[in-house]
């Protein structure tokens, strides 16, 4: 039996401190869905259509990985899929403080349990939120987004 886990996130837009948390959750687990959803109470810089089509492009070529939209309840869509577990990559205690919450209603809504893998040390300052500020203002992504996302963000800003 394949194991499958799903790594969620609004991805607006995915950085390489994501991809290298695919990866790695890759070690885990047979097959990763990289779910990109809808988070109400961000503003989003790309569109969820974007965001996808982003998501899917940094993430080709790697076997195993797959990227879906998810429209509803994260723990639904776990369900439906078949899912052993959520990975969630965090960069240190403030990312934990938040996600802790979040992992204990998915496993009281779903059972399913959360696996935290820490990101690599040397992406620690790389966050979407950081590199949407940079974008806004016209700088420079590059080295901190795969490229097809750089291109779309200074595109975006032309």
């Amino acid at each position: 039996m394949r194991s499958l886990a799903v790594c969620p996130g609004s991805f607006d837009p995915i950085t390489f401190g994501h991809v290298d948390v695919v990866k790695r959750a890759l070690s885990l687990f047979d097959e990763v869905i990289v779910a990109v959803a809808n988070n109400a109470s961000k503003t989003h810089l790309l569109d969820s259509d974007q965001r996808v089509m982003l998501t899917r492009q940094a993430l080709q070529g790697i076997e195993g990985v797959s990227v879906e939209p998810v429209t509803g309840l994260l723990a639904d869509f776990c369900t439906e899929r078949g899912a052993r577990a959520i990975v969630k990559g965090l960069r240190g205690s403030a990312d934990f403080d938040d996600e802790m919450s979040m992992s204990l209603l998915n496993r009281h809504l779903s059972g399913i349990e959360t696996v935290f893998i820490m990101g690599d040390p040397s992406l620690n300052h790389v966050s979407s939120s950081m590199v949407k500020e940079i974008a806004r203002y016209g700088g420079d992504v590059t080295g901190l987004v795969p490229e097809a996302v750089a291109r779309s963000l200074m595109r975006s800003k032309g």
